[in-house]
């Protein structure tokens, strides 16, 4: 029987596609039909035109038939969050204010998705403008908790199987958390990797793009694929495209050395788990205190992201603030009173953190630690969840991965996290890989088998 394209990986979705076995179109196809059954129950997508998917798959496929190249994600479907332009597509940033807004071009990471092959299958959900109100969407493990945010439709969207692959954003935690809350691939790289122009801008010092998949080389792949100079983008780094698809599948050339490390806000099953996944891996992880500073980094941030956003939001707010939510208004009026001194202060803890940091990771291969405080909360609890976990790393700007390897008491995921030095993505990679295989080797080989 001919495998459910829904089920399948990227990586091996987009090779089958490659060689004829499947094609754009029944790929797509599937795709849609799995939102069409779980849709009700999740709600991860602001937009979805079926009809518009299947044109640019059938589009794809005769380019495939008339020998012309194709691209790395050639008829692969891909979720956008709906903070992230999409020429002709909705871009409406989950709030009153942006309701009607079709942008004329693409976002740059669009354009080079659409030119990888990618097929843009729509517009996940995102909280309100990509902050903390809690939006619709429901965690497919549990439809009474959270899925995190803010790009809660993402991942959400991977881990029901709707998509393969899916793009979100992180100013706080909001790749990294809510993969762990749905027990997926969470990837945020190194800031200024993935160019933002076209994207919702909240706060610039922070806003990173990043992406969700259910295995680390799909996560590899759909990064790579967004990376590239972004001319428009005045943080994007003017460097090659790092190899991260082959560094996911690869070995390091040495077992790595992991410094463990909880930051306050941890609960006590996440330490409990972290702590029994740090015995496993015996003399290959070593416990250490996190750097000076970075328990107070996250408070650093949030002053950052909080004054920008003031800024940057501005203009939604005057034109219509009473169409906001409570608790965005609440963060506005903060951002406000933030001094100038104290917000340009904060700006100096990124080369101060870093420095910290690249002491320790003279020492060690990567930094394990938890990617969230716990598992999904409850949805009664209105919230996303917290940022403690995630908060430091988006401030130094380092790449940061959320692997799928603990769970609670009652089955529920809880994601670890690895974080590498600035720039070093493809290094990191090797480490995820390695840390994956180490831990869970018999879906290692099903993988190797599968593909």
């Amino acid at each position: 029987m001919a495998p459910d394209p829904a089920q399948l990986g990227a990586v091996q979705l987009r090779d089958l596609i490659a060689s004829g076995a499947i094609s754009a179109e029944a790929a797509t196809a599937a795709c849609l039909r799995r939102i069409a059954e779980t849709e009700p129950q999740l709600k991860a997508w602001a937009y979805v035109d079926g009809e518009h998917a299947l044109a640019q798959a059938r589009a794809l496929d005769a380019r495939r038939k008339s020998g012309a190249q194709i691209g790395a994600l050639h008829g692969v479907p891909v979720g956008i969050k709906d903070v992230i332009d999409t020429a002709g597509m909705p871009t409406e940033y989950g709030s009153p204010l942006g309701k009607g807004r079709v942008p004329r071009e693409d976002a740059h990471l669009v354009a080079r998705l659409r030119a990888a092959g990618a097929v843009i299958i729509g517009k996940t959900v995102t909280t309100e403008m990509a902050f903390l109100q809690p939006s619709e969407s429901r965690n497919p493990h549990d439809v009474s908790r959270s899925p995190g945010g803010s790009s809660s439709g993402s991942a959400v969207a991977v881990a029901a199987g709707q998509v393969p692959l899916a793009v979100g954003t992180q100013t706080g935690g909001s790749v990294i958390r809510p993969a762990s809350y749905c027990g997926i691939i969470g990837f945020k790289p190194s800031f200024g990797l993935i160019g933002r122009s076209g994207v919702l801008t909240q706060s610039p010092f922070l806003d990173t793009v990043g992406g969700f998949a259910r295995s680390l080389e799909d996560a590899a792949l759909l990064v790579e694929a967004m990376a590239g100079h972004d001319p428009q983008d005045t943080a994007s780094l003017p460097i090659p495209v790092p190899r991260l698809l082959g560094a996911a599948g690869d070995a390091p050339p040495l077992a790595p050395l992991l410094a463990v490390m909880t930051l306050p806000g941890a609960t006590p099953v996440m330490e409990d788990a972290l702590a029994e996944l740090t015995d496993e891996l015996g003399d290959r992880a070593a416990r250490v205190d996190p750097p000076p500073g970075l328990a107070e980094a996250d408070q650093i941030r949030r002053r950052i992201n909080l004054a920008e956003m003031a800024k940057c939001y501005y203009p939604f707010e005057r034109k219509g603030r009473d169409k906001l939510s409570d608790h965005l208004r609440t963060a506005l009026d903060e951002g406000k009173d933030i001094l100038a001194r104290d917000y340009l202060s904060a700006l100096d803890w990124r080369q101060v953190l870093n420095a910290g940091l690249e002491e320790l990771l003279t020492r060690c291969d990567a930094i394990l630690c938890p990617a969230a405080t716990g598992p999904a909360p409850p949805l009664s609890e209105a919230t996303t969840g917290s940022a403690a976990m995630n908060g430091p790393w988006t401030l130094c700007g380092v790449p940061a991965l959320s692997l799928p390897l603990l769970h609670d008491e009652n089955g529920l995921p809880m994601g670890v996290q690895l974080i590498g030095r600035r720039g070093e993505d493809a290094r990191l990679m090797r480490v995820a890989n390695w840390l994956s295989n180490r831990l869970m080797p018999d879906a290692a080989q099903e993988e190797e088998q599968a593909t």
